[in-house]
């Protein structure tokens, strides 16, 4: 050890890791706060959100809370940004490991059912969320709004790739066959949570199969895949 190393405080040559810990432990808490919030949000709606309800909720003070959120926005961004985070990895990456065409797409569509299923007894962010900011400019409004459009996105690829590995019919529209299927699911919510009524999933399921036997490439069911 040199002189001058001998001659420093030992608080000063740990402080680096006492600083990374610290950083650690804030990056947990202000995880497991969005994770909280993101609970809460899928039954009360983005703006029945609040600072002090999530307090009461981590068992921590108003300021403990507010010290990782500048603002109530800002906390309402976050809860979005993870949504769409667990959106994607529970529907999107999965999907991607199946062949492009027509298997990545009915992929797409059966994992987006299974969070359905969840989602009827918990709500989605994106639906109720788009009630409360349909006509509220703001980045509130611009996070949802985005990452509504990256699925639409990721959806009309995975259909406009079906048309491309001629599982679907070369005059079928991609951008209908997409807005069918986004469509679809939203019914499915409506019936299932909101009026509670039985056989809703079998019934998108079916609407599915229905929007794939009108643009098969042939006449009849669409094309087999085995």
């Amino acid at each position: 050890m040199s002189f001058s190393a001998a001659l420093t405080p030992t608080s000063e040559v740990l402080e680096p890791k006492n600083a990374g810990r610290a950083l650690l432990k804030g990056q947990q808490t202000k995880q497991a706060i969005v994770q909280a919030a993101v609970s809460l949000s899928t039954r009360l709606g983005l703006e029945g959100l609040s600072i002090g309800l999530l307090a009461e909720v981590m068992h921590m003070s108003k300021s403990g809370v507010f010290a990782h959120f500048g603002s109530r926005e800002e906390l309402q961004i976050s809860v979005i940004d993870e949504y769409f985070n667990c959106f994607k990895q529970e529907i999107f990456f999965p999907a991607l490991q199946q062949s492009r065409g027509l298997p990545r797409l009915r992929a797409l569509f059966d994992n987006w059912m299974k969070r359905v299923a969840v989602e009827i007894q918990s709500g989605c962010i994106f639906i109720s969320g788009a009630v409360e900011f349909d006509d509220r400019p703001g980045p509130v409004r611009d996070a949802l709004a985005h990452a509504v459009r990256q699925w639409q996105d990721a959806l009309f690829r995975a259909v406009l790739q079906a048309k491309e590995c001629g599982h679907l019919a070369v005059q079928a529209d991609a951008a209908q066959i997409a807005f069918e299927i986004h469509g679809l699911i939203l019914a499915l919510h409506y019936e299932a949570r909101f009026l509670r009524k039985p056989g809703s999933l079998a019934q998108a399921n079916q609407g599915f199969e229905n929007i794939l036997q009108r643009n098969a490439q042939t006449q009849g069911a669409a094309p087999s895949l085995v």
